[in-house]
C-alpha cells in the first residue's frame, strides 16, 4: 500500500516508499497542537474537547501533560525551549516557565478579550505571534460558549510585551507559519463557524521591522482547507488537508501528498533529525519519516 499521492516529480525525493505511516495513538476526540521536545523526546498535543495536553513517548507510549489544559489548543516553543500555548477556555496564549510555573503573555487587546487563539510561533527576536479566530467560543465543544468582543485578527507580542493587531482583514485565521529565513508569513483563513467564506492561504512579504506586505492568495487546499501547516528547510509547506497532508512548493504548486485515513488537523516535524512528520488527525496521531528535515527550533 502505498502513503503518499506525487503530484511533481520533485516530490518523489522526498519521500520513501519503505518508511510506513504510523498510527502512534488513537482514542480522541479532536486533537491539534503538536510539537516536538527534542531534549525530551517526547511529542506533546492537546486533546481540545477533552481539555488536557498529552504527551507521547517513544516505546512509552501516552500520558497526561496537563489537565486541565483550559482548553489547550496551538502549541510552539520559544527560543529558550519553553512551551508556548493558545488556551480557548481562558482566551488566551501563555508560557510555561522552566520551573513549571505559567504567565499569561496576552489575554486581551485594546482593553477586550480576546476571542480564542488558535495558533501561534515564536520568531528569532522573541516575537510570539499568532492567530485568534472565533472558534473556541463559538460553541461548549472546545471551550465555552461566550460573546466575540474582538474582530478575528492575527497579532505579535513584541520582547517587550506590547502587542500589536498585525492582520486585520481576515474571516477566521487560523494556522500560521514563517519561511525558514523568516521573510515571509503564511496564514491559513479556514472563515467563520457556520458560514460558506473562502478558505485558502495567504502569503505575505516580512519587512526588516515585522510589518508585513502582500497577502495574495499563495495555495487553496482541496479536499479540504489547511489548518495548521509547517515549512521544511528548503521553504516547501506541508499542509493539513481532509485526505491527509499536501506539500506545496514555494511557488504555490502541490508537489504530492501523505495520505492519512483521517482528517488531518495539524501537524510538526520532530525525530532525531527534524525528519519524521507528525500529524494530528481527528481521533488520532500518526507519524512518517521523510527524506526532509523541518524548520523547527529549538
Amino acid at each position: 500500500m502505498s502513503f503518499f499521492e506525487v503530484v511533481d516529480d520533485r516530490f518523489r525525493s522526498f519521500v520513501m516508499g519503505n518508511a510506513p505511516l504510523k498510527q502512534i495513538a488513537t482514542g480522541f476526540d479532536w486533537v491539534e497542537g503538536p510539537v516536538w521536545f527534542g531534549d525530551a523526546g517526547c511529542l506533546l498535543f492537546s486533546d481540545i474537547p477533552n481539555n488536557r495536553i498529552l504527551r507521547w513517548i517513544p516505546d512509552a507510549g501516552i500520558s497526561t501533560f496537563r489537565s486541565p489544559s483550559n482548553y489547550a489548543n496551538g502549541n510552539t516553543r520559544d527560543r529558550e525551549g519553553r512551551l508556548i500555548t493558545c488556551e480557548h477556555g481562558t482566551r488566551r496564549v501563555t508560557r510555561t516557565e522552566h520551573d513549571g510555573s505559567i504567565t499569561v503573555v496576552a489575554d486581551a487587546y485594546e482593553g477586550k478579550r480576546l476571542n480564542s487563539p488558535n495558533d501561534v510561533v515564536v520568531t528569532s527576536d522573541g516575537s510570539i505571534w499568532f492567530t485568534d479566530p472565533h472558534y473556541g467560543i463559538m460553541t461548549d465543544y472546545e471551550g465555552f460558549r461566550a460573546e466575540q468582543e474582538l474582530p478575528c485578527y492575527v497579532y505579535r507580542v513584541r520582547p517587550s510585551g506590547a502587542i500589536d493587531a498585525v492582520l486585520t482583514d481576515f474571516a477566521c485565521p487560523n494556522g500560521l507559519a514563517f519561511s525558514p529565513d523568516e521573510s515571509r508569513l503564511y496564514v491559513a483563513d479556514t472563515g467563520r463557524m457556520f458560514s460558506s467564506d473562502p478558505q485558502y492561504i495567504r502569503i505575505f512579504d516580512v519587512r526588516a521591522d515585522g510589518s508585513l506586505s502582500g497577502g495574495e492568495v499563495f495555495h487553496a487546499i482541496a479536499p479540504g482547507c489547511a489548518d495548521g501547516f509547517r515549512l521544511d528547510s528548503e521553504g516547501n509547506l506541508w499542509s493539513s488537508a481532509a485526505d491527509g497532508v499536501h506539500c506545496i512548493a514555494p511557488d504555490g504548486q502541490l508537489m504530492g501528498k501523505v495520505l492519512v485515513p483521517e482528517l488531518v488537523s495539524n501537524l510538526c516535524f520532530g525525530g532525531r533529525a527534524k525528519h519524521q512528520l507528525f500529524m494530528t488527525a481527528t481521533t488520532s496521531v500518526y507519524m512518517i519519516t521523510l527524506n526532509r528535515s523541518g524548520v523547527q527550533r529549538p
